[in-house]
């Protein structure tokens, strides 16, 4: 064993990883949109869940990727307990996949691959064929990774000191050990199962002790899931005890039935076929674990919360995001699609706002002014917290549309946030006029009143329109024509306003006050129509 073999070794691990790394970039860009509906589709129903996991896993080939992001969701709240543990489930069968690809030995094939990846990467014209050419390119180096490490250990089957570890290789703690230490180090399933097989392709670690690196490989990848829960809530921190758990039983259960049956024995008679026989014992520990846990899923569950019981001070408030954190990021469709949420909620809030404070000064009452103000803060809350996250988000990796989509937001979130401050400037005038007794002509609250709704159909128009991110023809021609009356009205109430003033029917008191309130729906009105025209396929329409 030389050097220039140790090298070659570490350059193929090297390849592996990567490959395995922008294989999953690759599919996960190229399937975007269809991520996004998986998880919109994401219920309650466990047995779904696990397909979820395992169809999404496939795609992004790192089962520690799902799981940090499936403690995200329950960080955020958007899946609870139940969900999370079917996800972790399917995730686990799906990483298998990746073994099973390294087992047919396709080695011969990766510089095929790689000159076609990067000849799609270089005159490709359409972003999905990019992500495609990622992919394949990934695939070509993964197999290259495994040829290079497969060749470099070769020289090691002639080592005395090799065939004397052979023999005596028989520990199942050590094997255990070793697995998980190795999964945690690389912070990756697949990748360690690559190594493996390469390993055990050129005689170098028996099926006899290489199931239990399997076994120990299963639990060293809950490390990642562990760590990323720190700092996090108390159904992130269980949702990765969960995962430990599962592998921690299925790891025993394996164990028990190695000890006591002849199960490498039979794997071997299925197949002479080294690599497939790592990636057997792999698919049988994680769809056999899920058998047998599935039915007592909520047991999994139960036991996470008493090792991890609920901290008495945490308490769900407004003042956090409720729909995305750092975790989402490491996978970018997901990450756009619950920043979505984010900015919907936003606009919701901004709505509510808008509305509750116009019925006051309507209505000449000021009982919603500290809600009105608390939802405030909020709201701000919200767009200190969103627009960085924007950032972070707009610099990964993301499909044409993604990207265009956050492009937009950045310009709703501002014009949300001032549509609360108008929302504000409407509740303190209605203090103010409850505090003064000001009243309003018959003729003037008639005004006032027509032109709030006109502008809160157009808000929840544009609100409705962006959240789809669809505008047709029709809904498009209505909000024109709501703007024009927004604008209109304001030009016509404001001359009927001094028409009033001449005529001694309304005193410069409440006069000031209506002028302002008729600026502060019309700013509204500009900033809805500004959210409505942020959407991905309107049509040629004057603005």
């Amino acid at each position: 064993m030389t050097i220039e073999n140790i090298i070659f070794f570490l350059a193929g691990m090297g390849l592996l990883m990567y490959g395995i790394k922008i294989l999953g970039e690759g599919l996960e860009l190229a399937a975007g949109a269809k991520l996004k509906t998986l998880l919109e589709k994401m219920t309650s129903n466990r047995f779904f869940a696990v397909i979820v996991g395992f169809v999404i896993t496939t795609l992004i080939q790192s089962s520690t990727a799902t799981t940090v992001m499936v403690v995200g969701f329950v960080n955020t709240g958007i899946m609870n307990l139940t969900q999370a543990i079917g996800v972790i489930m399917g995730a686990n069968i799906g990483t298998t996949t990746t073994s099973v690809l390294v087992s047919l030995n396709l080695s011969s094939f990766a510089p095929i691959a790689i000159a076609i990846g990067v000849i799609i990467l270089l005159f490709a014209k359409k972003n999905v064929l990019k992500h495609v050419g990622t992919a394949v390119t990934g695939f070509g180096m993964l197999f290259l990774g495994m040829h290079l490490m497969t060749t470099s250990m070769a020289p090691l089957q002639d080592s005395a000191v090799f065939k004397e570890w052979i023999i005596n290789a028989n520990n199942p703690v050590i094997g255990i050990l070793i697995g998980a230490a190795i999964a945690a180090l690389i912070h990756s399933s697949a990748a360690s199962m690559g190594i493996l097989q390469a390993l055990a392709s050129q005689g170098l670690v028996p099926l006899n002790f290489a199931v239990f690196v399997i076994y120990g490989q299963n639990i060293g990848t809950c490390v990642t899931s562990l760590i990323s829960s720190i700092g996090t809530k108390t159904n992130s921190k269980r949702t990765a005890v969960m995962h430990a758990l599962f592998n921690i039983i299925g790891t025993v259960i394996f164990v028990v039935i190695s000890y006591f049956l002849p199960f490498t024995s039979w794997i071997e008679k299925i197949t002479d076929n080294t690599m497939m026989q790592i990636s057997m014992v792999h698919i049988l520990f994680n769809v056999v674990s899920t058998i047998i846990m599935f039915p007592f899923a909520n047991l999994l569950v139960k036991l996470s919360c008493i090792i991890v019981p609920e901290k008495k001070d945490e308490k769900d408030n407004d003042f956090r995001m409720h729909y995305v954190d750092d975790l989402m990021l490491q996978t970018p469709p997901f990450a756009v699609a619950q920043i979505a949420k984010e900015v919907h909620r936003m606009a919701l809030l901004a709505r509510e706002n808008f509305s509750l404070a116009s019925k006051d000064l309507l209505e000449s009452s000021d009982r919603h002014f500290d809600e009105i103000e608390h939802r405030e803060e909020v709201i701000n809350f919200l767009n200190h917290g969103i627009t960085p996250m924007l950032v972070k988000i707009n610099a990964l990796d993301l499909s044409y549309q993604d990207a265009k989509y956050i492009g937009r937001v950045f310009h709703v979130v501002n014009d949300l946030e001032r549509i609360g401050d108008h929302a504000v400037n409407l509740s303190e005038a209605a203090r103010s006029r409850v505090k003064e007794k000001t009243e309003f002509s018959e003729e003037g609250e008639a005004e006032l009143r027509e032109m709030y709704e006109t502008t809160l159909k157009l808000l929840d128009t544009s609100i409705d329109a962006f959240t789809e991110q669809s505008l047709d023809y029709d809904t498009a021609t209505e909000l024109n024509h709501l703007e024009a009356s927004v604008d209109d009205m304001q030009r016509n109430f404001e001359q009927n306003h001094i028409d009033r003033l001449n005529r001694h029917i309304c005193n410069t008191k409440a006069g000031m006050l209506f002028i302002n309130t008729v600026t502060d729906f019309e700013r509204v009105g500009d900033h809805a129509m500004n959210i409505a025209w942020h959407v991905s396929n309107k049509p040629n329409l004057p603005h």
